[in-house]
């Protein structure tokens, strides 16, 4: 394995409906990896290093012996995907909203930062991010 694909992360998380969760993921702004989906699992693809593996509830319990967290009830990891523009960041809101997901905070805006938060339809949080690191890095470097 070469040294960059070394530096990959493959997110595995539960989700009750796998076609669900896969047009949330998608309206997001994921893409899809074949080479890696199959009846119990898809693959979800936000760069060359970042992948979310959506797996079926039966699929996952064949490969975690513990019980399954309702996110919906209990606070987890979140996750926070960087975006390009702020009005990236409220159409992935309004696009994830429309496919099932609830937002889950209000905007965070700071001069540097734009920041939401949105719950995936099994209870996953995603923050969707914008930095402007021509105002963040006078703050970082004083």
């Amino acid at each position: 394995m070469d040294a960059k694909k070394a530096k990959q992360i493959f997110l595995n998380l539960p989700v009750k409906d796998l076609e669900k969760a896969q047009r949330f993921y998608e309206a997001l702004g994921f893409t899809m990896n074949p080479v890696f989906t199959d009846e119990g699992q898809k693959c979800l693809v936000w760069s060359e290093e970042i992948f979310v593996m959506l797996q079926s509830f039966a699929f996952s319990d064949k490969h975690v012996s513990k019980p399954r967290a309702n996110f919906h009830h209990v606070s987890g990891p979140s996750f926070t995907l960087p975006l390009a523009s702020e009005s990236q960041v409220f159409e992935g809101i309004q696009k994830g909203i429309q496919a099932g997901g609830v937002a889950r905070s209000p905007n965070v805006d700071e001069s540097f930062m734009t920041l939401r938060s949105i719950e995936d339809p099994d209870g996953h949080i995603w923050g969707l991010m914008y930095l402007d690191m021509q105002q963040f890095q006078p703050l970082s470097n004083p």
